[in-house]
């Protein structure tokens, strides 16, 4: 499910997979492994990309199709 919804997340956003690559500091080849679920993303990868798309996790791990992000927590900070 996560391979999906980032990649539907990015297409939605008309960006392309080297841009995203380069925002996690990654090559597109990487980064198409991880859109074609090839490769797992560590949950650091996640959560860049969830602040960057300002969504969730859940939403990236297709536990909710709510796309708004929750609260900011005072605890991660």
């Amino acid at each position: 499910m996560i391979f999906e919804r980032i990649r539907n997340i990015r297409e939605d956003n008309d960006l392309r997979q080297t841009q995203i690559a380069s925002l996690l500091n990654i090559d597109q080849r990487t980064y198409s492994r991880y859109e074609r679920g090839e490769i797992t993303l560590s949950v650091a990868t996640l959560c860049k990309l969830a602040d960057f798309y300002g969504t969730s996790l859940d939403y990236l791990a297709g536990r909710t199709n709510e796309t708004r992000p929750y609260p900011p927590s005072q605890i991660c900070k």
